[in-house]
């Protein structure tokens, strides 16, 4: 039997207590757990594109606590919480509650003095939310649906993150997680081209 919570490669494992966060007793199958996620997150898609708020209220701690929740919190009880445990990916967990509003202040700055073009300045956002990994799970799903409503209140288009999907293990995914790291090393360029691929 096919473990449940076995995630694809670069993505984030669950801790065993994380794991008994799962709200929903139907999912007994890694499809069923794929197809509540996906359905919570188009909810908090739809949810945060009818608050029309703009780009200063979108980059803010609060905002993006509660879009995890309404993107996850059908299906985990921590949806919404910084995670309390140590990973492979991320930093440390206690740098957390520290380091999300730092960096959203960073990005505010960036929207508020055009500091980059609008598509990079959405990406940087994208790309420090992975680097910090803050929540226990759906870190990259966060962190490209902020990216497309940061680049929409920006007035531009949303991304197309390579027009597939990247919870699938496969060339796709490996294209998207060889941008994250070419990021990780202060070179935008391939993230930029694979989210609008």
């Amino acid at each position: 039997m096919i473990d449940i919570f076995q995630e694809p490669d670069g993505a984030t494992p669950l801790a065993p207590e994380e794991r008994d966060g799962l709200l929903q007793s139907w999912i007994t199958d890694r499809s069923d757990l794929n197809e509540a996620e996906q359905e919570n997150i188009v909810e908090g898609a739809a949810w945060a594109r009818r608050r029309r708020i703009k780009a200063p209220d979108l980059t803010t701690e609060n905002f993006a606590k509660s879009l995890h929740k309404r993107m996850f919190g059908d299906v985990w009880k921590w949806a919404g919480s910084y995670r309390l445990t140590e990973r492979n990916l991320g930093i440390e967990a206690y740098r957390i509650p520290v380091e999300m509003p730092a960096m959203l202040d960073d990005v505010r700055y960036w929207v508020d003095h055009a500091t980059y073009p609008t598509e990079e300045t959405a990406l940087r956002l994208h790309h420090r939310l992975t680097v910090i990994h803050p929540f226990p799970n759906g870190n990259g799903r966060h962190a490209r649906l902020m990216a497309d409503l940061l680049i929409e209140r920006l007035g531009g288009q949303v991304f197309t993150w390579g027009s597939g999907i990247l919870t699938d293990v496969g060339a796709l995914r490996a294209r998207y997680v060889s941008a994250l790291k070419a990021a990780d090393h202060h070179d935008i360029g391939l993230l930029l081209a694979f989210a609008r691929s």
